[in-house]
């Protein structure tokens, strides 16, 4: 049921903001994701897809998909050493962004999304989560409409008692579509 409502409101603001957008892009991204307080995974790779939508001068809504190869965990019990899978962590769900400045732009963000954890010998855990974090932002001036940015944020997956906290840091390319000036 979360799932759909989710869906039915990224699609929702998708749609309304695609109405009064200033700009449209898209964006790819990967890095490294950091389990926090977590002896059940190690650092993997992150990757995914972004499409940031300017709403207002220095308002980006931002849907994305992103998709995180957790390490293996080394654990030792009774002397005998085990290796426990990573598990794979698959998110979709929309940022919010206050972009300051020009060609080069600085931007908290804050998000909301479904989280999937997906781990062999464990039972999947699909929560909504959140996530805020820092970018930094530049525009190519060689290839108009190209732009990277540098990105650390922090991801949190509520479960029953506690939660499941990864750090992320990535970089990305985006592409606008079209932007308003």
């Amino acid at each position: 049921m979360r799932r759909i409502v989710l869906i039915t409101a990224l699609v929702l603001a998708a749609g309304a903001s695609n109405a009064f957008a200033r700009g449209v892009g898209v964006g790819v991204f990967g890095g490294l994701s950091i389990p926090i307080l977590n002896d059940l995974s190690t650092q993997g790779t992150q990757f995914g897809i972004r499409v940031p939508v300017n709403v207002l001068p220095l308002l980006t809504v931002e849907p994305y998909y992103a998709q995180s190869g957790l390490g293996d965990a080394e654990e030792t019990f009774g002397g005998i050493a085990y290796t426990r899978d990573g598990g794979d962590l698959k998110s979709f769900g929309a940022n919010v962004m206050l972009k300051f400045g020009g060609p080069v732009s600085f931007y908290p963000f804050a998000g909301i999304g479904q989280y999937t954890l997906e781990r062999s010998g464990a039972e999947n855990i699909e929560e909504m989560g959140y996530n805020f974090g820092l970018g930094l932002g530049f525009e190519i001036p060689a290839l108009p409409g190209l732009g990277a940015d540098v990105r650390g944020e922090f991801n949190m997956v509520p479960t029953d008692e506690t939660s499941q906290k990864f750090a992320g840091v990535n970089v990305g390319l985006k592409y606008n579509l079209f932007k308003v000036p």
